[in-house]
């Protein structure tokens, strides 16, 4: 590999010529400069941008880990960080922390990535929390001492919120969400609703079930765990499955809440392959109202999460640590309404509403 060592015999100058014509830190006569820049371009050489940045103290580049990279949500969130940072020349290296399956396997994917990452001295990182509730303190207590060391590494948590550690989060409120699902439910005649999660070792997961208790028993209506939630991981793989498995405890169901669009696409197919019809004979809502909920047939009632204001916000906290010397332990926390959104599969004279934008 061509170094700078290399340009500088060719042209026969110093090392610190080579750097000041390259960088333009101080002038230089410009017989040296030509040499310098013709030896530049006959041995090819290209500076290593990240080495020159961490010069300066800076790299220019962000991390982000998220739990799924390859759902339907996610994606949402990333593409808005990348609008904001990429025209202010900030680069993004994305990671996957696997997070749907396995609770240890997570939470040691999350720790490494983010140890990873300090390492290599990025600027900033954004991240999904996969943590179950129980090794939170732990980790981000580790988390949070390997970014304030002396060279600080900015932190912003998404879609759960961390505040309470020192984490700077943007989040919708899950509990909330699930109440509004299970009301809209409730509202239009339900009556034996069941609920089909995500990976129960999620705090995210654990605040939708509780919403889905509370509007429950705040109507009257029993809940039976073992009967009535199933679990799943997110994918439509298996939400199919667990949709068989409440059709099998709960024969008489007439409403179910899934704790994502994705897993509904596969509730779907079960409730169609067991003769019966949505909404006619079970009403479904999911939740997050990513694209494929408004195409589907019957289009899918769900809860809208703002992703893009999610993603968008997430930068911008970002950016106000970096730019104005912040500590990662800033205790901040921006929580972002989520609304109900009402189609076909719940009410069957809904109005179609496509979601074009996010194709």
């Amino acid at each position: 590999m061509i170094t700078i060592h290399d340009v500088a015999r060719r042209a026969g100058v110093s090392i610190s010529t080579v750097s000041n014509v390259i960088n333009k830190n101080k002038y230089v006569s410009e017989d040296l400069a030509r040499r310098v820049n013709a030896a530049v371009e006959e041995l090819e050489y290209i500076a290593n941008p990240i080495a020159q940045k961490m010069k300066f103290k800076h790299t220019k580049t962000i991390g982000v880990i998220m739990s799924d990279i390859c759902g339907l949500f996610f994606p949402y969130i990333i593409k808005s960080m990348y609008d904001v940072l990429n025209p202010l020349g900030y680069r993004l290296i994305i990671m996957d922390s696997e997070g749907n399956h396995d609770s240890v396997g997570s939470a040691k994917k999350l720790r490494e990535g983010i140890t990873g990452l300090i390492q290599d001295r990025v600027d900033g990182i954004m991240f999904a929390s996969t943590l179950p509730k129980e090794m939170e303190a732990g980790i981000i207590d580790d988390v949070i001492k390997r970014s304030s060391t002396k060279r600080k590494t900015a932190l912003v948590c998404v879609d759960n919120d961390l505040s309470k550690y020192g984490i700077t989060s943007v989040y919708s409120n899950s509990v909330i969400g699930a109440g509004l699902a299970v009301s809209h439910l409730i509202d239009t005649g339900c009556r034996r609703i069941g609920h089909i999660t995500g990976p129960v070792f999620f705090s995210v997961v654990q605040d939708r079930i509780t919403g889905y208790k509370n509007v429950m028993k705040r109507n009257g209506l029993d809940v039976d765990d073992g009967r009535m939630i199933s679990t799943g991981d997110y994918t439509h793989k298996s939400g199919y499955l667990a949709m068989k498995e409440l059709l099998g405890k709960m024969p008489g169901i007439d409403g179910v809440f899934v704790a994502n669009d994705q897993m509904s696409v596969g509730a779907f197919k079960a409730i169609s392959e067991a003769g019966k019809r949505v909404p006619d004979d079970i009403k479904v809502i999911g939740y997050d109202d990513v694209f494929i909920s408004s195409v589907l047939e019957p289009s899918l009632s769900t809860i809208h999460i703002q992703k893009h204001t999610m993603g968008k916000k997430a930068a911008g906290l970002l950016l106000e640590q970096l730019e104005n010397g912040v500590s990662p332990n800033t205790e901040t926390a921006f929580e972002i309404a989520p609304k109900l959104v009402v189609r076909k599969s719940t009410v069957k004279n809904a109005p179609d509403d496509w979601i074009l934008v996010d194709w």
